[in-house]
């Protein structure tokens, strides 16, 4: 068993992979946890094309792509909710800016297209599949670094971010700024989508955020320990697909990510059906029989009857 694992790690990719995916596998679950706790799932989607346009802007300008990641996933997402009503992007807000997005993304990548015309199709594609076995080690270390901030950044916010994420009229009222948690949350949430797109690229990076998140609310009701749980969930799927996708070359490692998050969530939510029905079976199956009535399997004859006379006239005593 530890002999595969240290093959593994032999690799310097597989080091670097590992090294930023667990960071940011840690950042998605404990963000992912609050957006779908907050019932922003399509805020997150709409961030992730954010992601994609930020990206092949800076494509287009002859940038850093990460640059573009991130300014464009932080400025719309603070932007959408300040727009939205205490600080949550609606549904209205959220495809609206989800269509503008996609379109400006359409533009910068017909100018990107148009502008480099040989050897660089493939950086398109990394930015919406991701490219994790890509990294060199300072994008690694840049990636785990920034993902260890943010988690920090979420952590000093859990509590206040979790009351107002239950009741926000309550937490208003006991004096807990929604609007600005609000709006430092999806700011925060754009900064975990470009992140995400590093590993599992723009189009995917919602299933990250989504699947394990959501696994852990349907496992525990107790929040730190779905929170937690959520974490652990979204490291162990970055785990299990970087080694599946590792051992079987055909597989791109974020499809295989993101099966396994997405295996995870389907047994969390039919699992426990699954049990409950097998316990029901079982115990019904090794249930002792009920003991059977005083004179039963004796026949049974109404008074004053012809089969009752009978019976009487044979336990008379012979004269």
């Amino acid at each position: 068993m530890a002999e595969p694992a240290v093959s593994l790690l032999a690799h310097p990719f597989m080091r670097n992979a590992y090294l930023a995916g667990t960071a940011i596998a840690v950042l998605a679950g404990l963000v992912g946890y609050f957006v779908v706790l907050r019932s922003q799932v399509f805020t997150g989607d709409a961030l992730s094309h954010v992601a994609f346009t930020g990206a092949l802007a800076a494509l287009a300008a002859g940038i850093d792509a990460r640059l573009g990641l991130f300014a464009a996933t932080i400025a719309v997402g603070a932007g959408m909710a300040v727009i939205g009503r205490n600080g949550r992007a609606d549904d209205v807000v959220t495809g609206t800016v989800f269509a503008w997005v996609l379109g400006v993304g359409v533009l910068m990548l017909t100018l990107y297209t148009t502008s480099n015309s040989t050897g660089n199709s493939a950086a398109g594609v990394n930015v919406l599949f991701g490219s994790i076995f890509g990294l060199s080690a300072g994008q690694a270390r840049f990636a785990a670094v920034l993902a260890s901030v943010l988690v920090l950044v979420v952590l000093a916010g859990a509590r206040p971010l979790l009351f107002a994420s239950v009741d926000d009229a309550v937490a208003a009222a006991r004096g807990v700024p929604v609007r600005v948690l609000g709006v430092g949350f999806l700011a925060v949430v754009g900064a975990t989508a470009a992140e995400a797109t590093q590993a599992v690229g723009a189009l995917l990076l919602l299933g990250l955020l989504a699947a394990p998140a959501g696994a852990a609310l349907r496992l525990t009701s107790r929040p730190y320990r779905a929170m937690w749980l959520s974490a652990g969930l979204a490291v162990a799927s970055m785990w299990i697909g970087l080694g599946l996708s590792y051992a079987v070359p055909r597989l791109p490692p974020s499809f295989s990510i993101l099966a396994v998050a997405t295996a995870v969530y389907l047994a969390a939510s039919v699992g426990p059906a699954v049990a409950a029905v097998a316990g029901r079976a079982t115990t019904a199956f090794s249930r002792p029989a009920p003991p059977a009535p005083a004179g039963a399997g004796e026949r049974q004859t109404a008074p004053g009857s012809r089969t009752s006379s009978r019976a009487r006239r044979a336990d008379r005593p012979p004269r």
